[in-house]
């Protein structure tokens, strides 16, 4: 029997909802299904959370809605923080207009979401990605969230879940040029990520193993 999986989203354009829920009607993995839950604003999310006596495994909360200020709620962040007190095993995905750099590290050090994606990298195979890859507890940062972060120039170095794919099947003895067999994109692709990631560690020209170490001690790693 799959596992159902009870998933709020809020956001204020019906338009939106709609796209995510034909999205994850069409989730390829049978092993779950999903209750979607509605809530088009601020105050219809706290009421929904507050009140609805469902237990939500996911949330999917836009950052920009109309306020809710009798409760102190003026955006998906101030949601996400309520469920985060509510419900701390709901995995929170927040999705947000907002490009700027500052904002993303903010989001991220109040927050701490699950998933932070920019909606102009959304499309339907990234979405279902994201699912995919919080299903598995892994976190999801859109493209555009990954570059903000990486110009930070923390000591951490972000990378995507397919970095950490190839990064995981590297450390299992599995030569680059075979990598491909085992994640959906090209040879060509899997060499071009591997010199991209040396490049972002500073070290061009370093072995895949010394790029295995320092993936290892900068979190780029699969949990």
């Amino acid at each position: 029997m799959p596992q159902n999986i009870n998933l709020l989203i809020v956001d204020d354009h019906p338009f939106i909802i709609q796209g995510y829920e034909n999205v994850i009607k069409r989730f390829p993995n049978k092993k779950y299904e999903f209750t979607i839950t509605k809530a088009s604003d601020c105050k219809t999310g706290y009421e929904t959370i507050m009140s609805s006596g469902i237990s939500f495994d996911f949330a999917f909360l836009d950052i920009s809605m109309p306020e809710y200020p009798e409760k102190n709620i003026f955006t998906g962040e101030d949601l996400a923080k309520l469920i985060n007190n509510e419900m701390p095993n709901c995995k929170v995905i927040l999705l947000t207009m907002h490009s700027e750099r500052l904002k993303a590290q903010t989001i991220i050090d109040e927050i701490d979401p699950i998933g932070l994606v920019i909606k102009n990298d959304l499309t339907f195979d990234n979405m279902l990605l994201a699912i995919e890859t919080v299903l598995k507890g892994e976190k999801y940062y859109s493209e555009s969230v990954i570059n903000f972060l990486n110009q930070q120039q923390n000591e951490k170095v972000y990378v995507d879940v397919i970095d950490r794919q190839i990064l995981h099947f590297l450390s299992k003895g599995i030569k680059d040029d075979d990598v491909a067999l085992y994640i959906p994109i090209s040879s060509a692709s899997v060499l071009s990520r591997i010199e991209n990631m040396k490049e972002l560690i500073g070290k061009k020209k370093c072995s895949n193993q010394e790029l295995l170490d320092i993936a290892k001690t900068n979190g780029m790693m699969l949990k």
